[in-house]
């Protein structure tokens, strides 16, 4: 279980998450992971000024990254409190790194700097879905998964 940061300012603004006593933040936060595809009902979120905590159970170290992810990259969120249990059975699959994308950043010059070929672009692409809708459509500050 580990602590991941993020950049507050970036991401995805959702109205009121983060107002003191917002008591509808974990709910809002449920609905934005199902919205990009990763609803579970087995993960639950407490909010806590800029720190989300996820608790749960989830199937797969890729769908764990993911959830993580999709809290993350939320405007407002400093860091991510990840509490998620991996249970589903399988080989044990190496945790992708975590990159955040800079200004002038393209998954080609991404899959350059980590595969050493700009052709293999589709793979982190492929890692992020739901989370990219296209592979041109990312933005500085955003965190994605850059997978073995």
């Amino acid at each position: 279980m580990s602590i991941f940061s993020f950049v507050k300012e970036a991401g995805e603004k959702l109205i009121d998450l983060l107002t003191p006593g917002n008591a509808n933040a974990s709910e809002q936060l449920k609905e934005h992971v199902a919205k990009v595809g990763l609803g579970n009902p087995n993960v639950q979120t407490t909010v806590d000024g800029d720190k989300v905590t996820v608790t749960g159970e989830v199937a797969t170290q890729e769908e764990k990254e993911k959830i993580l992810l999709a809290l993350g990259n939320i405007a407002g969120v400093a860091s991510v409190d990840d509490q998620i249990t991996v249970s589903g059975p399988g080989p044990v699959v190496a945790a992708a790194v975590f990159y955040t994308v800079l200004s002038g950043d393209t998954l080609s010059k991404i899959s350059l700097h980590f595969y050493k070929d700009a052709n293999k672009y589709n793979k982190i692409f492929e890692a992020n879905k739901p989370l990219l809708s296209h592979p041109d459509k990312i933005y500085p500050g955003q965190t994605l998964r850059i997978p073995e």
